[in-house]
């Protein structure tokens, strides 16, 4: 708990001593407003993330604004913390990818009435959000059901592997794959229960296991899987995290390229399986582009530029499929993206 405080204090310290306190007039600059401050909070620690921070400041350097990100490490306690010491500093738009957005509801609610929020990566639709900037993830969902049939064309025994099922993005892209495999009309309403198995045709969808963005607990649940499921035939990880550990466990288990590994985001050891073979392969999203696009969309609002925001509030930031004959040439663009 004390780790996870620490965290907690150690980022927001971080944004706050960044943007200089409290914004206003400088005496400085003669009295002219400081420069524009926005937030970017995440709803977790991880890599993906990494990958955002390196968007969000390269937009804030382009607009000459502030741009810093914020990774919760204690899940919605830490974030709800953040969110409230953002609107308590007074900082001029915030974008979050909310952890539970049917209750946080009304915290959503409180930093739209005092500043531009937006939201990134999971939607709180119901929420007072100007605009969401992120992928649709249920049709997300469908193209990672795709892959699972192109690396079981026979069928088989699937288990899905996610953090938390409170996220909207979650919901969405578990409901897609379930609903691609069992090819039914395209309803991103629809809601499967977690629990029992769900029958098809062709491919029986075993359960879906979750690990609240524990890494410990991801590689348990692919490792239970193993256990309890002999004849699983693939995996199905659905935040970045999830596929590497389900091949850390498959390889303990001697069973790497026997089941097969399916993806969503662009981890390095998703990236360097799809290359050797232990990952048919994955659905990417640009967090880089989240990043960045957060940080525009804030910048344009706070000018009183509302035509960024289309009719239907959703800003599509398309996922896309990544094979072994295409990952060579994404990674490399990844890379150049972050400067390594």
């Amino acid at each position: 708990m004390k780790f996870r405080t620490f965290l907690t204090l150690s980022f927001a310290a971080a944004f706050f001593t960044g943007c200089g306190g409290g914004g206003g007039d400088s005496a400085a600059d003669g009295g002219k407003s400081a420069s524009k401050r926005y937030a970017f909070v995440t709803n977790g620690v991880a890599d993906f993330w990494t990958i955002a921070e390196a968007g969000a400041k390269a937009a804030g350097e382009k607009l000459g604004v502030e741009a810093t990100i914020l990774m919760p490490a204690g899940g919605i306690t830490d974030q709800k913390q953040m969110m409230e010491d953002l609107m308590t500093r007074g900082v001029d738009g915030i974008a979050v990818s909310p952890i539970d957005p049917k209750n946080q509801t009304e915290l959503l609610n409180n930093a739209a009435e005092v500043t531009k929020l937006i939201t990134h990566d999971s939607d709180a639709p119901d929420s007072n959000r100007l605009v969401y900037v992120g992928v649709d993830n249920y049709t997300a969902g469908r193209m990672c059901g795709q892959l699972v049939k192109e690396a079981l064309p026979d069928g088989g025994k699937v288990m899905i592997l996610v953090g938390r099922m409170e996220q909207d993005n979650a919901r969405l892209r578990r409901q897609g794959v379930i609903d691609e495999l069992l090819d039914r009309s395209s309803d991103s309403s629809r809601f499967d229960a977690p629990g029992s198995p769900i029958e098809g045709e062709k491919y029986t969808i075993l359960g879906t296991l979750t690990d609240q963005f524990d890494r410990a607990k991801a590689k348990a649940n692919a490792e239970d899987t193993i256990s309890r499921h002999p004849d699983v035939s693939a995996m199905v990880g659905l935040f970045a995290y999830n596929p590497p550990a389900a091949l850390q466990a498959l390889e303990q288990a001697g069973k790497l390229k026997e089941v097969k590994v399916i993806a969503f985001d662009e981890d390095s050891e998703t990236l360097a399986g799809i290359q050797n073979g232990t990952v048919h392969g994955t659905v990417v999203q640009n967090p880089y582009m989240y990043g960045y696009k957060s940080i525009e969309v804030l910048s344009a609002l706070d000018s009183g530029d509302t035509s960024v925001i289309p009719e239907s509030k959703f800003i599509d930031v398309p996922a896309r499929q990544i094979r072994k004959d295409t990952v060579d040439e994404f990674w490399a663009d990844l890379k150049q993206k972050l400067g390594k």
